[in-house]
């Protein structure tokens, strides 16, 4: 009977040492990571994506991303805040992304739109 008490406790300690690691994640960490933001742009367009994914991208910058997590975890910003910061800093980084990548395109029309603007502003 204790060689049975102790087979079956194995199996018990090994699946509480599981909850024990898993159970070592911050609640502020499960709710970014769980979740999820429909994003329409850049490498993202098209799928649901984590805040905690969005936060560690190419688009928030290491400081950016310190702060935002030092002020969530401090309970001064909400997750829907950071959720909504992070989703608009992403869009951001693409728009301009994308309008870089048309000036140096088409580089006439960004100067004749200039040149027409001059124009405009000194016939006022």
């Amino acid at each position: 009977l204790i060689s049975v008490k102790n087979s079956s406790k194995d199996p018990v300690s090994a699946a509480g040492d599981k909850d024990d690691h898993s159970s070592k994640e911050e609640p502020w960490e499960t709710a970014l990571r769980t979740t999820v933001v429909d994003m329409e742009v850049g490498e993202f367009r098209g799928h649901k994506v984590s805040v905690w994914d969005l936060l560690h991208s190419k688009y928030i910058p290491e400081k950016s991303r310190k702060e935002l997590l030092e002020l969530y975890q401090a309970g001064e910003l909400t997750l829907d805040q950071v959720e909504t910061v992070v989703s608009t800093i992403v869009a951001k980084a693409e728009a301009a992304k994308a309008e870089k990548a048309a000036n140096e395109s088409i580089p006439r029309a960004g100067s004749a739109v200039a040149e027409a603007e001059d124009t405009h502003v000194q016939e006022d």
